[in-house]
């Protein structure tokens, strides 16, 4: 079984405003984000106030550079709620051990490979010796799109692996300023933002994994056994988030740019200054055309996951979508 090691930063909390004067009626839950414009979902509900609203004292903590830190902070007990990619969560569930559930979905998609257009061309390039590629570490949701990848295109994996250095995002942006590397696999937003560093989007998750569930909400089972209001309410309020999102996508896009750039200051305040970290609402809605934002969910999509998972070694638990989908809340209004 593979073992992976999460790292996590310190967290800042954010409290989520009330927009409507309605006083708290729920108890008070710890949610996290990434540090990605995947939870675009939460950083507009938080910003229309739309939690206190249904009376939630939400204390979010939107400063996870990557989905597997913000595992580690589920597996550890910090937080209640996540909104985190489904590959991380499969491997907290699966590998760990940690009573988590599935309750929603956020967007599907929302990955890419991007290459220096004047040293790579085609996916068989990754294999060549000397092509430097950059990924995040093991059992992250790139690093199974860049597994994929090569079964997809029957490239030799040895040989691609042995050009992988791993980084994590910030990083793999910052290399590929640099010119240090030659690819990068990379979530979204940072795909997006490596373009301005010209790089170009050779693949997204769209062409690699047509049906690849992106991120979902992910909540504690005990908070569903005891507070199961909580999780409706977050539940319906993600949903109501999503369908706004879908409808007002340049406004959308404002408030998680000017989210992501606040915290961007905070986490990587030596990179605030650096054009190709630059986080514009043009940036996000580039990035945002990128991904599908539905609270929608196949468990057949979570079955084929778990089992290719499987099939690399990624995990060696006999699970199934159905272990960790806690569906019922989405059919509540």
């Amino acid at each position: 079984m593979l073992i992976i090691a999460l790292i996590v930063l310190p967290t800042t909390m954010l409290r989520a405003k009330d927009n409507s004067g309605k006083a708290d009626s729920l108890p008070a839950i710890d949610v996290a984000v990434e540090f990605v414009d995947h939870a675009a979902c939460a950083y507009v509900a938080h910003d229309r106030g739309w939690f206190a609203r249904d009376g939630l004292t939400v204390h979010m903590y939107d400063n996870y550079v990557t989905g597997m830190a913000l595992a580690a902070a589920l597996a550890r007990g910090d937080i209640q709620a996540a909104y985190v990619c489904l590959i991380p969560a499969i491997n907290l569930y699966a590998n760990a051990g940690i009573p988590i559930a599935v309750v929603a979905g956020t967007h599907k998609h929302g990955y890419g490979l991007v290459v220096n257009p004047d040293k790579i061309t085609a996916p068989q390039d990754l294999e060549k010796t000397g092509v430097r590629i950059g990924c995040v570490r093991e059992g992250g949701s790139v690093d199974v799109l860049m597994m994929k990848l090569i079964d997809n295109y029957h490239l030799d994996r040895k040989a691609v692996l042995a050009n992988v250095s791993r980084m994590s995002p910030p990083k793999l942006l910052l290399a590929c300023r640099m010119n240090r590397l030659d690819a990068a696999f990379l979530p979204e937003q940072w795909a997006t933002m490596a373009e301005n560093t010209g790089f170009a989007m050779l693949l997204t998750s769209h062409d690699i994994w047509p049906s690849l569930q992106g991120s979902v909400l992910v909540v504690k089972r005990e908070l569903i056994e005891k507070r199961p209001d909580c999780v409706r309410k977050l539940v319906q309020v993600t949903k109501e988030s999503t369908r706004w999102l879908n409808d007002e996508r340049h406004e959308a896009a404002r408030i998680v740019a000017a989210h992501l750039s606040e915290m961007r200051d905070k986490l990587l305040p030596d990179m605030n200054n650096k054009q190709c970290f630059d986080i514009t609402p043009a940036v996000i809605t580039r990035s945002m055309s990128r991904m599908d934002f539905t609270t929608d969910i196949d468990p057949q999509v979570i079955d084929d996951i778990i089992r290719y998972m499987q099939e690399i070694g990624y995990i060696d638990s006999v699970i199934l979508g159905g272990d960790l989908l806690n569906l019922h809340f989405m059919n509540d209004e």
